[in-house]
């Protein structure tokens, strides 16, 4: 059911590279043809998925999963530089010449803590701890599959044209894009596609929250806690008081902001008077200058929780993401080709299946069929929801994406 839902994104990807080399009267009867064999190929694709899911590899760990994709576009005929960016599981391959030159992305992390099997219902996965609970299995494989494709099409009709597909790693808050871009992988791009799994289908023009991850470090003097108490300084003080600090803060920020936070290491046991604790920030806004403006007000308050509990505090920043800059231009041609190629269709058994997830959580009026829809195309200028890397590369590249339905219509990602 997954796997044959990602083929939608992996032709819309494909008719769109359409616009930049062909003109109208040729392009119906080629995706046609690309169709219907993309549909011969559900399986051979659909098992690298599958392989890919069962690796279930974290961010900048995806050893395995990036060499299945890199070895592929090997024997496809594809020019593949592993490494790049300094980061071993990232690659780019490289197909044809001349302009235009078209990027597609592949991710390919899990996340911690999400290990399933593959049932409708929960059920841990025995021995194994992480999963693929936001679909990289699938977003590096259909980039793949629409890949090769366009190789194929670039091959047969002799096109003049470059398709690049980047493998980018760890998606799930290690920012592996930004490394990317910072070192110019996208200067020479004339536009860059992406996708998502989701549980409906639309290329909407849309946004996302800019993103800063901090963590902060808090220093104590450990002691007894019942035997000699005063003669320690609780770290985890410094942490409790920071948090309680940003908490009043929410009352003084503006209404699209996001903070959370989560106390990556507290103390190991009630009677020890903690040395060392450490918590860790996302602050989010649509605007990156508020998100910049927030992270100082929050370090400031990490100064003021150090000063209050008597011990030391450092901080360091992990990685930010801008906010996605929507392309209207290009997303209504994803659109456009999206509205072609329609939604997923299930078998019976597929069908039951879903209906089975379903059951799990509050669907409204939504049915297994919601995901054949193509929801009518938006243009989102400001951002909401999550926040991803794909926003850095939108800022120095054209760039868009679709969301094709390869989760049960209702599903929440990252469960």
């Amino acid at each position: 059911m997954q796997h044959k839902s990602a083929y939608i994104f992996s032709l819309c990807f494909l008719f769109t590279f359409f616009i930049f080399t062909s003109n109208a009267q040729e392009e119906n009867g080629e995706k046609q043809a690309i169709i219907q064999q993309m549909d011969k190929e559900t399986e051979k694709y659909g098992k690298i998925a599958h392989e890919i899911w069962g690796l279930a590899e974290l961010g900048y760990l995806e050893s395995k999963s990036t060499e299945i994709l890199q070895n592929h576009l090997k024997k496809e005929g594809f020019k593949v530089s592993a490494g790049v960016a300094g980061m071993p599981t990232a690659f780019v391959a490289e197909f044809g010449s001349g302009k235009p030159i078209i990027g597609l992305l592949a991710e390919y992390d899990a996340l911690p803590g999400m290990s399933q099997e593959a049932v409708p219902n929960q059920k841990a996965r025995e021995g194994q701890s992480a999963g693929h609970a936001c679909g990289h299995h699938l977003f590096g494989t259909g980039s793949l599959a629409a890949a090769v494709h366009i190789k194929n099409w670039l091959e047969k009709t002799g096109t003049s044209g470059t398709i690049r597909l980047y493998g980018t790693p760890a998606e799930e808050g290690g920012g592996g894009k930004v490394y990317m871009v910072r070192a110019g992988l996208f200067d020479d791009a004339d536009a860059v596609l992406s996708w998502h799994p989701g549980d409906e289908n639309n290329a909407d023009a849309g946004s996302s929250l800019a993103a800063v991850s901090v963590r902060f470090r808090f220093k104590g003097v450990s002691a007894h806690a019942a035997g000699a108490p005063w003669r320690g300084k609780s770290a985890l003080d410094g942490v409790e008081t920071l948090n309680y600090m940003v908490n009043l803060m929410r009352e003084h920020v503006t209404p699209d902001s996001r903070i959370h936070y989560a106390i990556l290491d507290g103390s190991k046991a009630p009677n020890i008077v903690p040395a060392f604790a450490e918590v860790a920030y996302i602050i989010r806004h649509p605007d990156m200058n508020e998100c910049k403006d927030m992270l100082e007000r929050v370090i400031l308050r990490s100064k003021a929780a150090a000063m209050g509990s008597e011990t030391e505090v450092s901080h360091e920043i992990i990685t930010g993401y801008f906010n996605k800059l929507p392309n209207k231009t290009l997303a209504e041609v994803m659109h456009a080709n999206l509205e072609l190629v329609g939604g997923v269709q299930y078998t019976e058994e597929e069908r039951q299946f879903a209906a089975s997830i379903m059951e799990s959580y509050p669907s409204d009026d939504l049915t297994p069929e919601s995901a054949q829809v193509v929801k009518p195309l938006k243009v989102i200028t400001k951002g909401m929801g999550g926040s991803t890397d794909v926003g850095d590369i939108s800022w120095v590249r054209p760039t868009t994406g679709i969301r094709t339905a390869t989760w049960a219509p209702g599903t929440v990602a990252h469960s």
